[in-house]
């Protein structure tokens, strides 16, 4: 589905989803995701193989659609917060606060998915996105010159931003997740303000 569409669908189809999703989830969280079956996993979401088919080709098919609605997710909360807060002279750790507390709140899917090695996808997914996202905020705002200045080559500084923010974001998870969002994300932004 594109960004900023919305359609109507079958509450159903929802709620199966759901199931193999969270089946998934505990799954990944107790063997290597290449042992685990299409069949193993329709008994643990208690639905048939049939009905598995119906939405997702194999399981790799599964876990593609899965790293793309975590991609959009992300995606719409970097942007619609941008959009929102354009003109405002909020601190940009308020962004980061509603990307944390949209993690907080799926944690289980978050932590499974990012912190096990066995499941690349979704890292690569996060990665990409908030690598773009950096990007473009080096790109329209005053940052530019401050590197400039500072001699600091502008792919340099992608990579550093994003990876300090993705190894943020997964040793919270990795760690269970032990300060609030708030903290996390001031915390974050005093380490980057004075770097």
């Amino acid at each position: 589905m594109e960004y900023g569409r919305t359609e109507r669908v079958d509450p159903r189809i929802v709620r199966t989803r759901q199931l193999l999703k969270d089946a998934f989830i505990d799954l990944i969280q107790e063997e290597d995701v290449d042992k685990i079956t299409v069949n193993r996993l329709t008994e643990r979401a208690t639905i048939n193989r049939v009905t598995f088919y119906q939405h997702y080709r194999d399981i790799p098919d599964m876990m593609e659609k899965l790293a793309e609605e975590m991609y959009n997710e992300i995606y719409r909360i970097l942007h619609e917060y941008e959009a929102r807060s354009r003109g405002l002279i909020e601190g940009e750790d308020m962004l980061l606060l509603e990307l944390l507390e949209h993690i907080a709140a799926n944690g289980k899917f978050y932590r499974a998915v990012l912190t096990f090695r066995k499941t690349p996808i979704f890292m690569e997914r996060l990665h990409d996105l908030l690598a773009k996202w950096i990007e473009e905020k080096y790109d329209n705002s005053g940052s530019q010159s401050k590197f400039v200045r500072l001699n600091i080559n502008k792919d340099i500084a992608i990579w550093y931003g994003t990876s300090s923010l993705t190894g943020l974001i997964v040793s919270w998870l990795r760690n269970g997740m032990p300060y609030t969002p708030q903290y996390m994300a001031k915390q974050f932004y005093k380490l980057v303000s004075r770097g």
